[in-house]
């Protein structure tokens, strides 16, 4: 089974338990990402945590965001710009760009 997989058999098991679970997804990326698009995080409500979007500050906005579509339904699709300078401080090592569609798991 692939990690992404685990992720996805996590996330049941969560709604299995009662859990409400949102689902991050990369689906683009542009120069330098620590993450291939594909790559998955999955909330619960309760702040359970499972895979990885990035890391860094990105991951913790996405988490947030993640809170707001299980509380609204709504799915979103984050995208993250980041410039060389700012590029350490928010976990893109070398600059680039992603996008994340956020959804949350009936």
């Amino acid at each position: 089974m692939s990690d992404q997989e685990d992720i996805l058999a996590t996330a049941a098991s969560w709604l299995d338990q009662g859990e409400t679970v949102a689902l991050a997804t990369v689906v683009e990326t542009w120069g330098s990402s620590p993450r291939p698009p594909g790559s998955r995080l999955a909330v619960t409500a309760s702040g359970r945590l499972a895979g990885s979007v990035s890391g860094g500050c990105i991951e913790g906005a996405v988490a947030d965001v993640a809170k707001q579509t299980m509380e609204t339904g709504e799915p979103q699709l984050l995208d993250f710009g980041i410039t060389d300078e700012r590029a350490w401080e928010v976990g893109l090592a070398c600059g680039g760009k992603l996008k994340v569609f956020v959804e949350k798991l009936a």
